[in-house]
């Protein structure tokens, strides 16, 4: 006796689950590349405006206490219209240096012995700085900072090496990084930067 030949054809429930089957994975690997493009643009997003308008600069050195210590992260503004007393990010060379904003193009310094800071004549009010001190000046002083340029000091007076020093001089604006604006890293330190 034959056996009867089993009928091999799905029945509309398997069909059923498997057309179910079938578009799930599509919607899955619709939402996946959607999600993929998207991180992709939103990093790019980011990239672009850290580059551009937000460096996040790494604080190297001691010129900055106890402002701004070594291992820092900081975020930095990108413009032109820096105030005395602003912190800035400038190149110098292949370097970058984080340092304060003391006089501006045309303007006077002038520093005593005692490290007394004055700016056509008038002594600043430093409340950032815990000591002064002349440091390796080798100006000319009374010294006008020349067109286009900042003359920049960092907060630890005695051990940076900044506008005071012919080595590195005035900056010139196109020089200038960016204003510190916000410290990231680490956290116990995260917020504005005065």
């Amino acid at each position: 006796m034959k056996k009867r030949r089993q009928n091999s054809a799905p029945n509309v429930d398997q069909l059923t689950a498997e057309l179910k089957r079938v578009n799930y994975q599509s919607r899955f690997r619709k939402l996946l590349r959607g999600t993929i493009y998207t991180l992709v643009v939103v990093s790019a997003m980011a990239v672009l405006v850290a580059v551009l308008f937000m460096p996040v600069l790494r604080i190297y050195g001691t010129s900055m206490t106890p402002t701004l210590s070594e291992g820092q992260t900081v975020i930095s503004l990108k413009g032109k219209n820096f105030k005395q007393g602003d912190v800035v990010g400038v190149y110098y060379g292949s370097k970058l240096l984080i340092k304060r904003c003391i006089a501006f193009e045309q303007q006077w310094v002038n520093i005593d012995k005692d490290g007394n800071v004055y700016v056509d004549g008038e002594l600043l009010d430093e409340p950032y700085i815990t000591e002064k001190a002349l440091g390796e000046c080798n100006l000319d002083l009374p010294y006008q900072v020349p067109d286009d340029c900042i003359f920049v000091m960092g907060d630890h007076r005695a051990t940076s090496i900044d506008s005071r020093n012919s080595s590195v001089g005035c900056i010139d604006y196109e020089n200038v990084v960016g204003k510190i604006v916000f410290r990231v890293w680490p956290l116990d330190g995260f917020g504005f930067i005065n």
